[in-house]
């Protein structure tokens, strides 16, 4: 007996071993291992390369000496503004960026020394407004199963601190704006990610109710005061965390010498139009986009993709980058800052704070290249938008067609004065975002305006909030 279990162990054995070797459903086979062995020529070259890298940074092996001489700060067009901002461990670059847009138009039109809006009251109402909008959203598909891509979704994604231009328009139309002073940052609102991760716990349980209340065949009435309730226990969460936002604020505006002029009692909203005057976010300007995995000169919009449920959806323009450029510089040559976002880890050499194609050779320390085109690198998530900054200036040549442009960051000090300078190549290939005045838009960009956008999901990769 013992001798077929033998030979029958022996040809089952044999026959894995023949069919590792075929490989018939697409594994690596010992054969192909063996080969895959052989490919490794373990070249001299090789055996430096590896030794370095074992004990250094990739991108410090790879930064390009060819490519570092010293960066030309020169710009054609520059938008003034003072003072650099710092997200610190947190995702509200959104935040930082619609507001150090306002803040550089507040300190030129009223001659103020320096100003600071906080962000921590508007992430304050974000982070409110995303909550309704999650439960709101899980009593709107409350019929739908578990497993429905929405409400799976929805469960996935309660609660973040990224954003993009719609949510700050939102939020400064509906909650105003004040100074740095008015409403300070704390420690979480630097530091976002434990009371956000709480926040979201206690989110989901609370989703989980409001669906067995519509199970039950509960009143709508009495689940949107159970909702409330719900709110209520979020809004202390908040509170303890971020601080009270004020309903009014005294402040002092100085000259541009630093000398008091006045001292007045403000609202948010009242503090916005004062020193921001008539401009509305939401109307006044447009979102446009340079995504070639899609058609150019269509309009899109993203479905639940905005901070406040009775806000507005992302809806945006996708344009040719070209056609990008033309607003950009026709802003800058303005005066005007803009909101602009990016998929800022690319080529980005933090030390010198500038982005160019060929901050780092890649390809020559692996030996293989690298050659998606932006259509390609979006089209399989090996790229898109993660970061927003303030657009502020370009630098054009003789025949006004751009250089380089320049971006003030939210990271806080450091080189360029906290800026960042990317190539006009770069810009080309890594730049996705752009919000800017109606005014600044030809007749052909404003009339996509008049079309039915294209409804795109909330999960769709292209549309991750910014950070």
């Amino acid at each position: 007996m013992k001798k077929y279990l033998l030979a029958a162990a022996s040809l089952f054995i044999a026959a894995s071993v023949s069919a590792q070797s075929a490989s018939p459903n697409g594994g690596i086979s010992a054969d192909m291992l063996s080969r895959l062995r052989a490919s490794y020529q373990n070249t001299p070259q090789d055996r430096a390369v590896r030794n370095a890298m074992h004990n250094s940074e990739i991108n410090v092996l790879a930064l390009n000496s060819d490519n570092a001489l010293p960066i030309d700060t020169h710009f054609s067009h520059r938008v003034e503004s003072k003072g650099i901002t710092n997200q610190k461990k947190s995702g509200r670059c959104w935040a930082f960026t619609g507001l150090n847009v306002l803040r550089a138009q507040m300190m030129a039109q009223h001659d103020l020394p320096e100003l600071t809006l906080s962000q921590n009251y508007q992430f304050f109402y974000d982070q409110l407004e995303k909550s309704n909008l999650f439960l709101q959203g899980v009593i709107d598909t409350a019929s739908k199963p578990m497993d429905d891509q929405m409400v799976d979704w929805l469960f996935s994604n309660p609660l973040n601190d990224g954003g993009t231009y719609s949510g700050i328009a939102d939020l400064v139309m509906k909650y105003g704006v004040v100074p740095s002073s008015a409403m300070r940052e704390t420690a979480h609102s630097e530091n976002t990610s434990t009371i956000r991760q709480l926040i979201s716990l206690k989110l989901r349980e609370q989703g989980l109710r409001l669906r067995e209340m519509a199970s039950q065949k509960k009143k709508a009435a009495d689940i949107q005061k159970e909702k409330e309730a719900m709110l209520s226990d979020i809004y202390r969460m908040l509170v303890l965390a971020y601080g009270q936002p004020p309903t009014e604020f005294e402040w002092t505006r100085c000259d541009s010498k630093g000398k008091p002029i006045e001292t007045k009692t403000y609202t948010p909203q009242s503090f916005y139009k004062e020193y921001v005057g008539d401009i509305d976010l939401k109307n006044d300007f447009i979102m446009v986009m340079n995504d070639p995995m899609r058609p150019y000169w269509k309009l899109y919009e993203i479905d639940f993709d905005r901070h406040v449920y009775d806000g507005i959806n992302w809806k945006y323009i996708n344009l040719p980058i070209d056609e990008v450029k033309k607003l950009a510089i026709a802003s800058i040559k303005d005066s005007t800052m803009m909101y602009f976002s990016c998929d800022v880890a690319k080529q980005l050499d933090r030390n010198r704070g500038y982005m160019d194609l060929d901050n780092y050779d890649y390809a020559s320390l692996f030996g293989v290249d690298f050659g998606m085109d932006k259509r390609e690198r979006i089209m399989t998530h090996a790229s898109g938008s993660s970061h927003a900054m303030t657009l502020m200036a370009v630098d054009l040549d003789e025949n006004e067609q751009p250089r380089k442009w320049m971006v003030e960051n939210s990271w806080g000090p450091g080189a360029n004065d906290g800026h960042l300078i990317m190539t006009d190549r770069w810009f080309e290939e890594y730049m996705f975002r752009l919000a800017v005045n109606k005014k600044y838009a030809s007749a052909d960009v404003l009339d996509v305006l008049n079309q039915t956008p294209t409804l795109l999901p909330a999960w769709d990769p292209m549309f991750l909030p910014d950070e």
